[in-house]
Formats: structure tokens, sequence, C-alpha cells
């Protein structure tokens, strides 16, 4: 588990209410850590973008599919993973680092596995490796976030679970909180979580107020300058406002 404490006054639904981009700027503004951190950098691709933002907090676990697995079970057969899933609270995604030379050979997840996802309150899945059975899965609301897609399983198998992974490029260890949409994912700081969709909210406000005025016939390029001015000095005041 995290260092950090899961705290029940974290409002989950309304995280996901907000793009990922705009909680993005909204941990900025609490300056809670540097801005190039804490976010996955390429790699990884978005399969359902049409599918609303997901939050939830973090099942991790590592995966090969190269390689038969040492006790020959299937791939399928790890009730010991399934329960470690259900031992974090909810709602949960699925952060599978794909340890092989050349992830993606084999998906891991796919049609079953997003289905006993779903059956446990899971609401996705992040991987660098692969993933497959995309009708199904889409048809089920149920998020992929991966490098590649695969029409094999392969010999895909978990080696590990609840010890910290990469993916992206983004460090995330078991129970952290992580949102994913079509512009990639993030990890959200629980010691500011609660008071992120305040944030988030007005800095959703003073956006369509601009973009509002740059669409509208009063635009003009003296003012856009003043309005700038403006949204810049609510982005650089402090969180709360004194």
């Amino acid at each position: 588990m995290p260092t950090e404490t899961i705290t029940p006054s974290i409002d989950i639904k309304r995280l996901a209410s907000f793009d990922t981009c705009t909680l993005s700027n909204a941990i900025e503004q609490l300056n809670v850590r540097l801005r190039n951190e804490g976010f996955a950098s390429g790699g990884l691709r978005c399969r359902f973008p049409s599918l609303p933002p997901i939050v939830g907090y973090a099942a991790v676990g590592r995966i090969r599919t190269e390689t038969p697995p040492v006790d020959h079970r299937c791939y399928y057969d790890r009730m010991d993973w399934w329960n470690y899933v259900a031992s974090l609270p909810g709602p949960r995604i699925m952060v599978l680092q794909d340890s092989d030379h050349s992830p993606g050979l084999g998906a891991f997840v796919g049609e079953i596995h997003a289905a006993i996802g779903s059956a446990l309150d899971c609401i996705g899945c992040v991987t660098n490796g692969a993933v497959r059975d995309l009708h199904a899965v889409e048809a089920m609301g149920f998020q992929l976030i991966s490098g590649r897609i695969s029409v094999s399983h392969a010999y895909a198998h978990i080696t590990e679970m609840g010890e910290p992974v990469e993916v992206g490029g983004l460090k995330i260890s078991s129970g952290d909180l992580i949102a994913g949409d079509r512009h990639g994912i993030l990890s959200i700081p629980l010691s500011v979580a609660p008071q992120i969709a305040d944030v988030a909210a007005k800095i959703r406000e003073c956006e369509k107020e601009l973009v509002d005025f740059c669409r509208s016939p009063k635009f003009s390029i003296e003012e856009l300058s003043d309005r700038i001015k403006v949204a810049n000095s609510y982005c650089d005041r402090p969180w709360p406002p004194r």
C-alpha cells in the first residue's frame, strides 16, 4: 500500500467528472510535486477514447507473455490475484507491467479478465503490454490503456503482485489513486486529493470564460491581454486562496 493514507473524504465520482488534463492543472496549482512528474509519458494508448475518464485505486502486478509460467498454471487461474484485487478499496484499476524484453507479445487482459474485473469493481486496466477483445470489452464500458494490441494471450501470466510497477515511465504502487482517459494516465496525490475537485472546477470555469471570449464577436487582442493576465494571476495564486 502507498505511504499516504486512503481517506473516505475523496469524492472519486466527482474527480472522474474532469478530464486528466484539468486534473493535472489542478495538481500543478496545489504545488505538491514537480511538474514533470506524476504522469505517463508516451507509449500508451487509450483504446476507447469515447468512454468517460476513469479514477480509481491501483491494483498492481507484473506479467510476462513470451515464456510459459514455471508452475504451468493457466493465465487466468490465479485466485490469489483476484483476492488481492478485491482487498483494495474501490473503484479499482488494474495496472500491469509487462516485464518481457519486448512487452506486448501476448495480451493478459481481454474479455474474460474485463468481465471478472468489472464484477470486482474494476473500471479499467493500464498496461505497457497488450490487450485484446476490444469490441467486447468496450461494450462493457471497461477502459483499456495499453502499449499494444495482440490477437493472442500467448503465455500471459502474472509473476508478481502488490509490488510497485512502472508503466509509461510512471511508477505506481498498490493503492495509488490514478486517473486515465484519452489523454493518458496520471497519479493523484492522496494528500491533496480531497481538494483537487474544487481547484479543477475553478480552473474549468476560468478556461471556459476565456474560450467563450475567444469565440465571441467581442474578441479583441487588447482585451485578450487583460484576460490572460487575470487567468495567470489565478493560476499563480496559492491554494486555498487567502
